[in-house]
């Protein structure tokens, strides 16, 4: 029909459903009319060889001349290419910042869909690394520069080398991520390059030497007497209480520890073990979900086993590792700090479990059940992947472990088993 305010006016709705009708003399110009009798200007054309529709305004607040105009402005941008769906989600993307990102990232790797959700662990570390990048959290992700990378990632390496690399390789994650959800409809992502790519480019990743520390074999008496002394106040000159207290939860730190040394598992591990997955009668524990996704169930030792009898009278939490109160203990800083300085030694959570391994092969415990013990993947060990080692199969080296363990410290006298021939010390 030719469009007139007079005709215009006397379109009557259709019950149920919406219509459009179409000007005669300029193409694409339309007038939608709603099932509740709102009308509203259109124009419809092909960007390329796609049909896009674009509302122009409500009819009424728009006069017929206006919406010409308009229609004729929208025309000219089709016949150019441009695409209104386009721009529309280019103009979405820009607008996305860091800190919406990597909402959306997490969302995609902890929701229901996620094939691989990531593990609390690695959340914990995703989100000290974002709060490093706190004042980008709120910059649209398209501003983040190269220069911008370089930079952050060169302060950050002063404090911390490590830090600095994972902190930039989740950047670089969440950038990918986001460059691809926004992209448009051609494909294009959101970002034509990913910024991060500049430290590869100019080989500025901070070198990280791998951690090697383990308990020596001198080492390994004065450290465990510190970790059992954890629960006593430290050693002080009079007047010093103040600057050297007693730990407060010392003995949830000493069971930490040599829950540790013990079973070789991860520090993640350890502190999330709940009391559902200790099994007393069968002598076991079993970790649900390892960093390999694989459940892990280690058999406990005599002096393991007695240790958690003891923290099940004491504990009123679900996890292991939790207090009277039902915290669960997390630190391991103050009772580090108080073993360094009544021995020396300064290891990490992760240097027990790299102790645990050296004390096996040190026993002469086969490759295969220390691969066992620690729940290592057996990659491209095609053999490995035949054999299964059940908990039982391990129980044996699992004793020796904490029996070595136990006899350097001066904790336990060798056991004496009877061989052919007279007695032997055994692991002595």
């Amino acid at each position: 029909m030719k469009f007139k305010h007079s005709v215009l006016d006397k379109l009557e709705p259709a019950e149920n459903k919406q219509y459009y009708v179409f000007d005669d003399e300029l193409p694409g110009l339309g007038l939608r009319v709603n099932p509740t009798g709102r009308k509203t200007f259109i124009f419809q054309g092909y960007a390329g060889n796609k049909q896009r529709r674009v509302t122009l305004g409500p009819y009424g607040r728009l006069t017929l001349k206006t919406a010409q105009d308009l229609a004729k402005t929208w025309a000219d941008k089709f016949a150019k290419g441009l695409d209104p769906v386009i721009e529309k989600q280019q103009a979405k993307g820009k607008a996305v910042t860091l800190g919406q990102a990597a909402s959306e990232y997490l969302e995609a790797r902890t929701g229901p869909k996620a094939k691989k959700p990531l593990k609390p662990s690695t959340i914990y570390d995703f989100n000290i690394c974002m709060k490093a990048l706190g004042d980008w959290q709120k910059r649209p992700v398209t501003e983040i520069t190269r220069h911008m990378v370089q930079k952050r990632h060169a302060v950050l390496g002063e404090k911390s080398a490590a830090r600095a690399n994972l902190t930039m390789r989740y950047l670089r994650a969440v950038l990918n991520f986001v460059s691809e959800l926004y992209a448009d409809d051609h494909g294009k992502p959101l970002l034509a390059s990913n910024p991060v790519k500049i430290l590869s480019a100019t080989k500025a990743w901070h070198e990280v030497k791998g951690r090697t520390g383990f308990l020596k074999d001198h080492e390994i008496k004065p450290y465990i007497q510190a970790v059992m002394k954890l629960t006593e106040p430290p050693e002080r000159a009079p007047g010093t209480g103040k600057q050297f207290p007693k730990l407060v939860h010392g003995d949830l730190a000493r069971d930490a520890f040599l829950i540790l040394l013990l079973t070789g598992l991860r520090r993640s591990e350890a502190l999330g073990l709940t009391w559902d997955f200790i099994d007393f009668e069968a002598r076991t524990l079993t970790i649900p979900d390892p960093k390999n996704r694989e459940p892990h169930t280690l058999p406990l030792s005599d002096y393991l086993l007695e240790l958690l009898e003891n923290r099940r009278k004491i504990s009123k939490g679900a996890r292991v590792l939790s207090g009277p109160d039902g915290k669960p203990f997390t630190k391991f800083r103050y009772a580090k700090e108080r073993i360094k300085d009544a021995t020396g030694i300064e290891l990490n959570p992760h240097d027990l479990r790299r102790s645990f391994a050296t004390a096996a092969e040190s026993l002469n415990i086969s490759y295969l059940s220390v691969k066992s013990l620690l729940n290592h993947k057996s990659g491209g060990d095609v053999t490995r992947s035949y054999v299964k080692i059940t908990p039982e199969r391990l129980r044996e080296p699992m004793q020796q472990i904490t029996d070595y363990f136990m006899m350097k410290s001066g904790l336990k006298k060798p056991r004496i088993i009877p061989i052919k021939g007279g007695l032997s010390n055994h692991g002595g």
